[in-house]
């Protein structure tokens, strides 16, 4: 037990260090596109926290982690949100 570098060939930590790069620029692109809406220029954790959270994908892959500093999501429950009215639609323009 404990000899597993017999086991790993050149090719998989090639494809180990490429996985882990498109997944760090994935999580970067999205944490910046959060920032970027939130009118900042800095990358924080609540960024990270909320751009995984919000990517199917990442989430289901990183559902179990903790990142500190990082917030909570938002959730407004529906009941809560205002009602939407159809009055934009009966009023508006006269016709002539």
């Amino acid at each position: 037990m404990g000899s597993y570098a017999e086991r790993v060939g050149a090719g998989a930590l090639i494809y180990l260090a490429t996985a882990l790069e498109y997944l760090t620029a994935e999580i970067l692109e999205l944490a910046g596109n959060v920032a970027r809406g939130n009118k900042k220029t800095r990358i924080i954790p609540r960024h990270l926290q909320l751009a995984i959270r919000n990517d199917k994908e990442l989430n289901k892959l990183l559902g179990r982690v903790t990142i500190a500093q990082r917030g909570v999501l938002p959730d407004i429950q529906a009941v809560l949100l205002p009602k939407k009215t159809e009055s934009h639609k009966a009023g508006g323009k006269a016709s002539k």
